[in-house]
C-alpha cells in the first residue's frame, strides 16, 4: 500500500512524493519568426499530498499539488512557474493533470499510468476542442499564442524522473510544437 502519514492510500501518485531536482532541461519554443529557440534549463519539482477527494458521492480520487519552477541555465532566472495537481480513480486507473500557467492559461489532461521495467509512465491528453479533458486561455492567449493541444509523459524510474511536454500553438501566423523535457533525481521525500 502506498500510503502517507495521513493514512491514504496515493496509489501510482505516491512515487511523485518530495522534491525533484534537474539540470538537463531543454526548452524549444518558439521566437519572433516561428523558428525554433533552444534553452537550457534548470528546475526543481516539489510534490506534496493533498488528500482524497470524493464527487457525488461516488467518485473516489487522490490527488497530489506541486509546483515547477524553471530557471534558464545562463543566468538563473526563472521563466516558468506553474503550480498544479495529478489525480488519481484508482477504480479506473484513470489520472488527470490540472495545470496553471501564469500566461492565461489553464489545462485539464487526462490519460493513463502504465508500469514496465523502466519504470512508471504517466500519459496525459488535452486539446481545445476536447469536451473531457480541454485547455481555457485568456482572450490575449487565444489571439496571440493559442495552445491547440498538450501532451506529457511523465516516467519514474526509483529517484530519477523524465518528463516531456508538448503544447501545439499556433503562433506568428504558424504553428509550432514547443517542446519541454528534463530528467531529475530525487533529493527529498514527501510522505
Amino acid at each position: 500500500m502506498n500510503t502517507t502519514m495521513d493514512n491514504v492510500d496515493y496509489g501510482p501518485l505516491f512515487q511523485l512524493l518530495g522534491k525533484w531536482v534537474g539540470e538537463r532541461g531543454l526548452d524549444i519554443a518558439p521566437d519572433a519568426q516561428a523558428q525554433p529557440d533552444k534553452t537550457a534549463y534548470s528546475d526543481e519539482l516539489i510534490f506534496s499530498a493533498a488528500g482524497p477527494a470524493e464527487n457525488a458521492e461516488e467518485q473516489q480520487l487522490v490527488a497530489v499539488k506541486y509546483h515547477h519552477i524553471v530557471r534558464k541555465k545562463e543566468n538563473g532566472k526563472i521563466f516558468h512557474d506553474q503550480i498544479g495537481h495529478w489525480i488519481y480513480e484508482s477504480a479506473t486507473g484513470l489520472i488527470m493533470h490540472s495545470l496553471t500557467i501564469p500566461r492565461g492559461v489553464c489545462i485539464l489532461a487526462g490519460g493513463t499510468i502504465k508500469k514496465n521495467q523502466e519504470g512508471t509512465h504517466f500519459e496525459v491528453k488535452a486539446s481545445v476542442d476536447s469536451d473531457d479533458f480541454g485547455i481555457l486561455q485568456s482572450p490575449f492567449m487565444k489571439d496571440k499564442a493559442k495552445t491547440k493541444s498538450f501532451a506529457m509523459t511523465l516516467s519514474i524510474n526509483a529517484d530519477e524522473l523524465s518528463y516531456q511536454q508538448t503544447m501545439s500553438l499556433d503562433i506568428y501566423g504558424k504553428q509550432f510544437e514547443h517542446v519541454d523535457k528534463s530528467k531529475l533525481r530525487k533529493v527529498t521525500y514527501d510522505d
